[in-house]
């Protein structure tokens, strides 16, 4: 499938916040038919959706698929906005109701909602709290960002820090926060098979603001009080490991999240979680090596024929 030629776009005018108009984007498989189940994608932090091989692949097992890139991301970025920036993770919730009951009046049927790393977090946080959480019938996550990947004593540093430097400047930013490891290893231009718009998910990211620090960590810490309804599949490399040069083991490592983060969280969330590991996937497992996100592709759909 092809990004220009194979999907439908289409703007969300959402309500104006505090640094004016507001827009998200969402995206639609040209074969989606309206009467079956459905996917909505909510992406990663600095990132967005280009990936139609994952709509391909639910496409072909009579799954309809939509995505969305939320606000100040990918399509969905306006020039007078900070990019990728929050003050709170519950700003989302209002594109992905929009979407969800969008989806639910063109089909009535089961809409699954499937969440990577930062959009993980973002689809946890939903179904605990979210409007229209009841509309969804399972969760499935993708190396979801469920904590810092640092020791107890600097993320206890970061969320202080991050919180008394962003009373102070609501917009002030580390530069370079991102190790450039991880968006290396998918690129085509270096060690992946991915092509991406550069200006929409820069190989150094962008600038991490310490307002979005705190919105991330409080999230995270939210999460303690979580009670899922809905079967939730919890997805993760097999392994980690922090990095800030690129090495070939990169290939088959989760370089930006602690997968042992992952499980110790994921396995909290509700009462009917199922954790899968993905043996040498990447922090996108659907952005591995082809062999490793076929695994991957094929176990997602069997949990869900299960559900």
């Amino acid at each position: 499938m092809n990004l220009d030629t194979d999907f439908s776009y289409k703007t969300l005018s959402l309500t104006p916040d505090y640094e004016g108009e507001v827009t998200a984007t969402v995206i639609s498989s040209n074969r989606n038919l309206g009467n079956r189940k459905s996917i909505l994608y909510l992406h990663g932090y600095n990132d967005y959706f280009f990936h139609p091989h994952l709509s391909e692949k639910f496409n072909d097992n009579s799954i309809d698929f939509y995505a969305l890139d939320l606000r100040k991301y990918g399509r969905s970025l306006l020039k007078h906005q900070h990019p990728n920036y929050c003050k709170d993770i519950e700003e989302y919730f209002e594109e992905i109701s929009i979407a969800i009951n969008e989806i639910h009046n063109l089909s009535n049927n089961a809409i699954y909602l499937l969440g990577h790393s930062t959009g993980g977090l973002i689809a946890s946080t939903y179904m605990n709290s979210g409007v229209e959480r009841n509309k969804i019938d399972a969760l499935i996550l993708n190396s979801p960002f469920f904590d810092i990947y640092q020791s107890a004593f600097e993320k206890f540093i970061s969320y202080w820090g991050s919180k008394i430097i962003s009373t102070i400047a609501p917009y002030a930013k580390i530069e370079g926060a991102l190790a450039p490891v991880y968006a290396q290893s998918v690129h085509k231009d270096f060690y992946g098979e991915w092509d991406f718009n550069l200006d929409w998910k820069p190989i150094e990211g962008f600038p991490t603001y310490f307002k979005w620090v705190v919105a991330v960590i409080n999230a995270q810490k939210r999460l303690a009080h979580s009670n899922i309804k809905v079967p939730i599949l919890i997805m993760h490399s097999s392994k980690s490991k922090k990095m800030t040069t690129f090495f070939e083991e990169a290939m088959s490592r989760d370089t930006v999240l602690n997968v042992e983060d992952i499980k110790r969280v994921g396995a909290t969330l509700g009462d009917n979680v199922t954790l899968l590991q993905i043996d040498n996937a990447l922090h996108d497992i659907f952005l591995s090596p082809k062999a490793v996100r076929d695994s991957a592709f094929d176990k997602m759909l069997s949990w869900l024929l299960k559900i």
